[in-house]
């Protein structure tokens, strides 16, 4: 392989001359690699991703042994264990994942109400995790997805599928309603709504390019 110093370009075939400038060509290094290694910051940033991986994995086990020295009739460590896990998940998800950032956001959300719901049920299950923290994720998913939309305005229809997702997750609360688990219901049929209207009001807007997206997601000729 040869290299030309006044055009700073290597050549992979036999010349002799430089095609550009037509001066003559040096030797280049055998086998030297004129690219940046892009390993370099994967193999670090992995290195940081196991000691903060080895660090919730200790916190963890010593938030339990604490507890079961001191217990006291709460297993107050599962709330630290799962904090520990849920921001090492955010950490790996937001960070590292090469996930879209849809998955990204339902995934945080999720399993932000989740972490909610196991503290409530740890400390008594008083119901404040479905009778509100519940149905305001979704309703903050719900804004999540009309933000999106507004900023991809050119991709808005794209949408329509994480709508229908919100809609699912509406459902869980109206179950727990029936189930007698959710004892104020007025949020959860809020939530329910909004997340009903808002498909149905981006159905009816968007009209053609609405309905095409759907038979596209939905194999419908």
């Amino acid at each position: 392989m040869s290299k030309c110093k006044n055009c700073n370009v290597e050549i992979l075939d036999d010349s002799q001359i430089c095609p550009l400038c037509h001066s003559v060509l040096e030797e280049g290094e055998e086998g030297h690699n004129t690219y940046p290694d892009a390993w370099i910051p994967t193999r670090r940033l992995k290195f940081v991703t196991n000691i903060i991986f080895f660090l919730v994995l200790l916190g963890s086990v010593a938030a339990g042994y604490l507890n079961y020295i001191w217990y006291q009739g709460k297993l107050w460590s599962l709330i630290a264990i799962a904090g520990l896990w849920y921001l090492f998940l955010i950490f790996r998800l937001d960070i590292l994942s090469n996930s879209g950032y849809r998955t990204k956001i339902i995934a945080t959300t999720l399993s932000g109400i989740l972490y909610v719901i196991l503290i409530d049920w740890i400390v008594g299950f008083h119901g404040w995790s479905v009778n509100y923290v519940l149905p305001a994720g979704i309703m903050l998913l719900d804004a999540g997805i009309v933000l999106l939309m507004i900023i991809n305005s050119r991709n808005w229809q794209s949408y329509l599928m994480f709508q229908l997702f919100g809609i699912v997750c509406s459902l869980i609360p109206l179950l727990l309603i029936a189930l007698h688990i959710v004892t104020h219901p007025g949020l959860s049929e809020l939530a329910f709504g909004i997340s009903v209207f808002l498909f149905l009001g981006t159905l009816i807007i968007g009209d053609r390019r609405a309905r095409l997206e759907l038979k596209r997601r939905f194999h419908v000729r």
